[in-house]
């Protein structure tokens, strides 16, 4: 009589075992790709204020971009666990290291003749922009890290032992998680990024208000969005 041939355990999330050769489920893989480039646009943005109107208080336009880097983080760590979540956020550092690089390389280069002579304009403004961006892009990395994995912590943290979660109680932990660590960020980026160079009082509370107010509103809707989305995508993998 043949011997039965042991069971296979289950995969790990990272585990290279996928017949289509994906290393990761496919709703991690598509999550990470989005918070790389996510990574990448906040500190753009971010030299960009945006008057909250119709007050005088602002914010910096990186808010967006950074607010789904929250929500994809917080995916993760909902459907990987909190230290999946976690190296996504460390390997973030990667495209914002190259960004910055690049960013130093392209304004070393000389300009071509035709822009030289046709765009002075467009090349001034260009190389005034982002020459005075060096703050922005110190201050990005120190905010990033501290905010966002604080957001993981409080998550992660509120979700408790996790069984036979509502999703009203993943909404309320998307949304006091945000809010706590983009007050957070709020003060740390605004603070290294732009003071003395002018009054940071009304942007500073702009800020914090803004982020605070779309954490509530609207990151609780965006994680379970996000959740959803993982599962669909996981699903389609595991069919295939």
């Amino acid at each position: 009589m043949d011997t039965p041939a042991p069971a296979v355990p289950a995969a790990a999330p990272f585990a290279a075992t996928a017949p289509s050769g994906i290393a990761m489920p496919l709703g991690m893989f598509v999550f990470t790709l989005l918070y790389g480039g996510m990574t990448v646009l906040a500190g753009v943005l971010a030299f960009k204020q945006v008057q909250l109107w119709p007050t005088d208080l602002a914010v910096e336009s990186g808010i967006f971009p950074f607010l789904l880097l929250v929500v994809i983080s917080s995916t993760l760590s909902q459907l990987y666990g909190r230290e999946a979540a976690k190296r996504i956020v460390w390997w973030g550092f990667l495209p914002l290291g190259l960004s910055a690089v690049l960013m130093q390389l392209v304004l070393a280069l000389p300009a071509s003749s035709e822009m030289l002579a046709f765009r002075p304009d467009d090349l001034a403004a260009f190389e005034r922009v982002h020459q005075s961006t060096w703050r922005v892009w110190m201050a990005g990395p120190a905010s990033y890290i501290t905010s966002l994995l604080l957001n993981i912590w409080i998550f992660d943290r509120l979700r408790g032992s996790g069984s036979g979660e509502s999703t009203i109680g993943l909404m309320v932990r998307g949304a006091v998680a945000s809010a706590l660590s983009q007050a957070v960020d709020s003060v740390i980026f605004i603070t290294l990024a732009f003071y003395g160079e002018f009054d940071i009082t009304d942007l500073m509370i702009g800020q914090v208000l803004a982020k605070v107010f779309l954490s509530l509103v609207m990151v609780p809707f965006l994680i379970t969005f996000g959740v959803q989305a993982a599962r669909w995508l996981d699903a389609r993998t595991a069919q295939a």
